[in-house]
């Protein structure tokens, strides 16, 4: 493996700086499949995101006086199964 100096270091990533910079995506980038790792951590992290925002919106429906049945019905879910899970973050 050959050592690298800190002046070859920031040359290159003033190289991919500006590659970043100056990239004009092809019509062709945007329907390019994602690998699949990426595929995974981009669904995960979209479930992670939807599971706050839903965590949220319970909260305000609790806020807001709805029973934990109207939640329940709301997700899906039996009222008993909506507080088990909600009712820590409310």
């Amino acid at each position: 493996m050959t050592r690298r100096s800190i002046a070859d270091i920031k040359a290159r990533a003033d190289e991919f700086a500006d590659a970043f910079e100056n990239y004009v995506p092809k019509s062709s980038d945007r329907d390019a499949p994602l690998p699949p790792v990426m595929a995974v951590k981009l669904a995960a992290w979209r479930r992670d995101a939807a599971e706050r925002e839903l965590a949220a919106a319970v909260q305000a429906a609790r806020e807001q006086r709805l029973s934990w049945r109207e939640v329940g019905d709301a997700i899906g879910t039996s009222g008993e199964a909506a507080r088990q899970r909600y009712s820590t973050s409310v």
